[in-house]
């Protein structure tokens, strides 16, 4: 079992997608920081998709780096959202409460059909 990590980011726009694989922890959690450092500093970000379907452990430090990004989103009204996470990944948010339930998707179709919704309820007026 290996315990690197094997980043990889995709998007324009307003939306993101980080795609992390293998090991997130004290290890790794730096790399993953600096990867997502220009994403989060990008003013024009407003979505970051973590794609969880190929990472294998996180630890504390790996948790950091999550709410690090929730935090820096969230404070001009963005939002990160998780996708994919295999089993032990989502034990892990369940018992740190680190990612709310209804923003972990099985897939990205599934995240995706969440974010649609969203966006039309907003165009709508029914998320005011």
């Amino acid at each position: 079992m290996s315990d690197d990590l094997r980043i990889s980011i995709e998007g324009s726009g307003p939306k993101r997608t980080c795609a992390l694989a293998g090991h997130l922890d004290t290890h790794t959690y730096q790399m993953a920081d600096s990867a997502l450092e220009p994403v989060l500093a990008d003013p024009s970000v407003s979505l970051l998709v973590l794609d969880l379907s190929e990472l294998d452990y996180i630890s504390s430090a790996g948790l950091r780096t999550v709410f690090r990004a929730r935090k820096t989103l969230g404070a001009r009204g963005g939002k990160v959202v998780v996708a994919n996470p295999q089993p032990q990944i989502r034990k892990v948010f369940d018992l740190v409460k680190a990612v709310p339930f209804s923003e972990i998707f099985s897939s990205m179709d599934e995240a995706d059909a969440y974010l649609d919704a969203m966006q039309k309820r907003v165009l709508s007026g029914e998320d005011d």
